[in-house]
């Protein structure tokens, strides 16, 4: 990438940022106190914070959507789907529970535990408790490994977890990190917050997130290309569609965005954070949308099903979600990844068979409409969800420092117990609003962290 000066971003502002959120947002050439990059939970949530302190703030987003890996489709199939995130984790400390009554949306407990199938059958009682007991051993087997040294979570399970050792790695890894567990770090997965409880928004997550950003100045479609912390006002911001000038930045895009270099940093951010990004990168998580009149699995509303795996081939399963006759397939990891580079076609393909394995070969003709994501290939993306690599559990807190007391970063990853959560997210986004506004005398104090369960 060629190198940007001052004068040539500077001359970026020609173009003018055309208002289009939901209130009118900076024009070009605009002055405000806060900028953040990225309309996703973390930007939404940041600017949230920096308005209701009645500061000038602008979010400016790439894409033409507000949400970022939170994205609610209704057109495809006629009802919400979510097309990324879709669970609330811990709903009893989740932010997005105090704010949800405010949107109107309906927000439902999910059903608790999970169905496991075994071939063709449901498991019986005692191969569940086997299974279960199995899960809990692997977990604190990892806790413990963590306390001793950050290895991978693969080098930390018990060596004798029999046929349930493929669910296990897969429920673990590719479904709970969104990589392989040979990728995740032991004390990374052991310092986050216990998932067993959590919660639906009847009319989608990204639904969810876009109502939460009612009315906040969000400049859509707008790429950022360049980011000057040298600048007159404190930052300059160049972007596709104009320039903004603030005393300060959040930045709020994926890890795998902000390693791809789309984004030129005047001066070039600090080797320290750009380490802490690489060993921050996205896993790969993604969703095959089968619809399927009649209930013929017959199973209940957001039944949650595994299977016996055999090996990395494998998915989970989510039942007629929201009630819908849609049955959501997720795939994950190094399996995931390869599986979704084939297309959609492909995706579906090995959908219906690995269903048809668990229900039976007469469920192919139930299928109505298939659709399929592929996050890896989202260009404001890039991935699905941070989990650190064995040894670097402390990136997450590095990616947290401020860059000359005018950049701070937030988002999942920047988050030591909610990562890979929306919630996390959200939080994150709120704690950077804070020190930014602190740090730029625009506020008092910032509020205490909000105090979070661990993995035992």
């Amino acid at each position: 990438m060629s190198m940007l000066s001052r004068r040539s971003l500077l001359a970026a502002s020609a173009a003018a940022l055309a208002a289009r959120g939901s209130r009118a947002a900076p024009t070009s050439n605009a002055e405000v106190d806060v900028a953040i990059v990225g309309a996703g939970a973390a930007g939404v949530a940041a600017a949230r914070r920096i308005a209701a302190a009645g500061r000038r703030v602008v979010v400016i987003e790439a894409a033409d959507r507000i949400g970022g890996r939170c994205l609610t489709d209704t057109a495809t199939f006629g009802v919400p789907v979510d097309r990324g995130a879709h669970w609330i984790h811990v709903p009893d400390l989740n932010p997005l529970m105090r704010l949800a009554p405010q949107t109107g949306l309906e927000i439902a407990p999910a059903p608790p535990g999970q169905k496991m199938r075994i071939g063709p059958r449901n498991a019986r009682e005692g191969e569940m408790e086997d299974y279960l007991a199995a899960l809990v051993r692997a977990t604190r087997a990892i806790g413990e490994a963590a306390r001793k040294a950050d290895v991978s979570c693969t080098q930390a399970l018990p060596k004798d977890l029999g046929d349930w050792r493929a669910s296990i790695e897969f429920t673990l890894g590719p479904y709970g990190c969104s990589k392989d567990l040979g990728e995740v770090s032991a004390m990374d997965l052991a310092r986050s917050v216990e998932r067993d409880a959590d919660a639906f928004c009847r009319q989608g997550l990204g639904t969810l997130i876009a109502k939460l950003a009612a009315g906040l100045p969000v400049q859509r479609g707008a790429p950022v290309t360049a980011i000057d912390l040298n600048g007159r006002a404190g930052v300059e911001i160049a972007t596709a569609r104009g320039h903004v000038s603030a005393r300060g930045i959040i930045v709020t895009v994926s890890t795998g965005v902000l390693l791809a270099s789309k984004i030129k940093f005047i001066p070039e951010l600090p080797r320290r954070q750009l380490d802490a990004a690489s060993k921050l990168a996205l896993g790969s998580y993604d969703r095959v949308i089968l619809e399927l009149p009649g209930n013929p699995l017959g199973l209940d509303r957001d039944d949650l099903v595994f299977e016996q795996a055999k090996d990395r081939h494998t998915a989970a399963l989510l039942a007629n979600a929201g009630g819908s006759p849609l049955a959501m397939v997720d795939v994950g990891g190094s399996f995931g990844r390869d599986l979704a580079a084939q297309g959609e076609a492909a995706m579906s393909a090995f959908a219906l068979d690995w269903l048809a394995g668990l229900y039976g070969g007469d469920l192919r003709k139930a299928v109505k409409r298939t659709s399929a994501t592929n996050w890896n290939a989202e260009p404001w993306v890039l991935g699905a969800s941070s989990a650190a690599a064995p040894g670097a559990q402390p990136a997450r807190r590095i990616l947290m420092e401020p860059v000359r007391d005018r950049l701070w970063f937030a988002g999942e990853a920047a988050h030591e117990t909610l990562w890979g959560t929306v919630g996390g997210a959200w939080e994150s986004g709120e704690r950077a609003a804070d020190a930014a506004m602190k740090r730029l005398g625009l506020t008092a104090e910032p509020r205490p962290p909000q105090r979070t369960r661990q993995r035992r």
